[in-house]
């Protein structure tokens, strides 16, 4: 039936069913469209990402870190306030 739907090959269907074949990304497409899905192409996770303040908050002491909570729960509990205002 997926063979049909596709136009793929049954014998090529199966070998992809088993792990005996890695199907190209249009074969791929074509046979997930078939099943009602596709194929959606994203960045791996963590390229592109700034880790400037990542690192910046690493080379703080536990202490200091402490201190940046208390100032950044200042700030949330400000707009949470603002927020309720509307």
């Amino acid at each position: 039936m997926l063979a049909h739907l596709t136009g793929i090959s049954q014998p090529t269907v199966a070998r992809i069913e088993v792990g005996a074949e890695m199907p190209r990304i249009d074969t791929l497409t074509r046979l997930l469209w078939a099943c009602g899905e596709t194929i959606e192409v994203l960045p791996r996770a963590g390229i592109g990402v700034d880790r400037t303040g990542i690192r910046a908050l690493l080379r703080l002491t536990p202490a200091q870190r402490l201190g940046t909570l208390r100032e950044e729960a200042s700030t949330l509990d400000r707009l949470l306030t603002a927020r309720k205002l509307r």
